[in-house]
This record gives C-alpha cells, sequence and structure tokens, in this order.
C-alpha cells in the first residue's frame, strides 16, 4: 500500500571522544545531538527519481540509469544525490516496486563539517521511502541502507555516522566489536562551533598515520591514554559528572593537537569557549577546521556560545537526544 506522502528525520552527531585513535581500534563514544535532517517523499508517475535539497539549492531526476541536474552545478547534485539513489534502490528491491518518486531533503546539519548530515538525510530518506511504499524496515535494516550510503560518500566510512543517526542516543564504537549503547541520565549541555574552514578528512587521517610512523613507540603510548580517557569518560557519563568530562575532553584535545589535527580556526574557538566558563572544550571529528565542541553547565552555556560566536564560529548549542530515525509525518 503507497500513502500520500511521508516525512522522517535523524539527528547528527558529535565525537566526544576518541576519534582518530578510533581507527587504530581504540573505542570512542559519540553522542546524537537536536539537530535533525528531513526527507519528504511522495510517489510520482513518470517513473523519475527526482532529488531536491532545499539547503544546497541543488535539484535533478535520474532516469533509466542517466543523471539530470535542473537546479545548481551538475557535478555537485550528482555527488550529493548518487548516494540517496542508492538509499531508494535498496527500499525499492525490498519492495518489489518500480515507482517514481519526488524526494526532497532538508537539513539543518551544518554540511562538511564533521556532524554527520550525510548519514542523517540517507537514514531520514531509507525511513521514509520504506514507509511510504509500506516497506517494513526495522532500524537495523535503516542503518545497513544508510551504510551503504555512506560508502558512497566516503568510500571506508567506520559505520558510526549512520548508527548514531539510526538508534540516537548515545554509542561507545570500537573497530573489533562494533557499537554498544551507553546510558546516560543527565543532560550534556553542549556548544557546537564551526570555524567555517573546509578540510578533508583524508588528510587529517594521513597526518596522524606519518606522527605514527615516525614516532611509532610515543604513539602507542598516546593510543593507551586515549583509551584510559574514554573508559574514564564512559565512567563519568554514567555518574553524571560534568566536571570530569570537561577536564577528559580537555585531555583529549591535547592529544588531537600533538598529532597535528588542530589548526588555528580550532583553538581560537576552544579558547575563547574556556576562556568564558566552559568546563571542557575539544575539535570533534577529523579536525583541521570544521567543528568543536564545549561543555559547559547550564548557567554558563549561553556565555560560552556568545564567546564562540564572537571569536568568528557558527554556533548553536545542542542536546544529547535519544530520539533517532523517526517518522515525523504520514
Amino acid at each position: 500500500m503507497i500513502c500520500m506522502g511521508v516525512t522522517a528525520s535523524a539527528p547528527a552527531k558529535v565525537i566526544m571522544f576518541g576519534e582518530h585513535f578510533v581507527v587504530y581500534g581504540e573505542p570512542a563514544i559519540v553522542l546524537a545531538i537536536d539537530k535533525r535532517a528531513y526527507a519528504r517523499v511522495e510517489q510520482r508517475k513518470d517513473g523519475k527519481l527526482f532529488f531536491r535539497s532545499l539547503n544546497l539549492s541543488l535539484s535533478g531526476y535520474f532516469e533509466n540509469g542517466n543523471f539530470k541536474v535542473e537546479e545548481g552545478d551538475a557535478r555537485e547534485a550528482r555527488l550529493r544525490f548518487e548516494p540517496l539513489k542508492c538509499v531508494v534502490d535498496k527500499v525499492l528491491e525490498k519492495s518489489g516496486e518500480r515507482v517514481g518518486l519526488d524526494i526532497e531533503v532538508n537539513s539543518a546539519i551544518p554540511v562538511a563539517a564533521g556532524l554527520g548530515s550525510s548519514a542523517a538525510t540517507a537514514a531520514s530518506v531509507a525511513a521514509a521511502v520504506s514507509a511510504l511504499l509500506g516497506v517494513k524496515a526495522a532500524k537495523e535494516d535503516v542503518f545497513r541502507i544508510a551504510f551503504e550510503a555512506e560508502k558512497i560518500t566516503h568510500g571506508t566510512p567506520s559505520g558510526v555516522d549512520p548508527a548514531i543517526a539510526t538508534f540516537g542516543g548515545a554509542l561507545m564504537f570500537q573497530m573489533d566489536t562494533g557499537f554498544r549503547p551507553i546510558e546516560v541520565k543527565c543532560e550534556i549541555p553542549l556548544v557546537v562551533g564551526d570555524t567555517g574552514v573546509n578540510r578533508s578528512t583524508r588528510v587529517q587521517v594521513m597526518k596522524v598515520r606519518g606522527v605514527m610512523d615516525r614516532h611509532p613507540h610515543i604513539f602507542r603510548f598516546m593510543r593507551e591514554i586515549a583509551r584510559e580517557i574514554v573508559l574514564e569518560a564512559l565512567e563519568a557519563l554514567k555518574r553524571g559528572d560534568l566536571e570530569a568530562l570537561g577536564e577528559l575532553m580537555n585531555l583529549n584535545h591535547a592529544l588531537l593537537y600533538g598529532v597535528g589535527v588542530s589548526d588555528e580556526s580550532l583553538e581560537w574557538l576552544i579558547n575563547a569557549a574556556r576562556k568564558a566558563g566552559a568546563t571542557g572544550a575539544k575539535l570533534t571529528g577529523a579536525g583541521g577546521g570544521g567543528c568543536m565542541i564545549a561543555l559547559a553547565e547550564s548557567e554558563r552555556i549561553g556565555k560560552v556560545l556568545e564567546a564562540v560566536q564572537t571569536a568568528g564560529g557558527r554556533a548553536f548549542i545542542a542536546k544529547k537526544t535519544d530520539e533517532g530515525v523517526k517518522i515525523e509525518q504520514g
């Protein structure tokens, strides 16, 4: 059964602890935050898969294996919509239907800033198309479909982004053991600051690999420290100890600075947040630009936000959300 139209959404994420060292088998802690990507899906009669991104001002359609742009740069449009076409194709395959669809996406998540915008968009499209076509899709199914889309976007992703976009809440991730939900009972008031500086994740990963190659013994100790920080942060989260969490964020950032993935744009915002009373502040994601996060007590969060904005960051207040991908309407 096909209904008239469905809207779904999925959350953004921040990496609280463990980025980069997770590549070498250490654990990381990831948090879903209350910025979301939305997908609205309706059926159309002509068999085309038509995509529109409101936040990127892009649109175009796939027909008979060809792509035609209608708004924006053709290369960028195809780059953005190919992963979403993969999502739609997977759901159509499960449904046994071959129908035309209008897919409109709109993300409140900053794009290419390390906050998981592409994975949240993919998860919301998967959920919306499944609901529209009456396909029973458990969250595990949505995760797997979004993960396939992320492989097109990022090559060899860890799976962290589609997992947190699908399930929400807080997760501990490790390469050899996968994902484990973390029970977090306290509020985690964060300021997220976007430097606006574009960066390549691949370049930052190679910087860290260079440090490991040149200083293997030192890097081994850094890995061990990164692991201990994550394990202590896990306990601090369980008992709701924001002061300890902040201290551990500062220690984690010191490691990331040491391996060369911070830069002037991030340091400027991080220092501003700490001076304004943040309990802790660090880069989140790949580094070399992108975003930072600052943890602050509720009464200080406004001052930290203002300080990060004054320092030049595009900043917003974020909170943990336990809501993963969900149907909003339809």
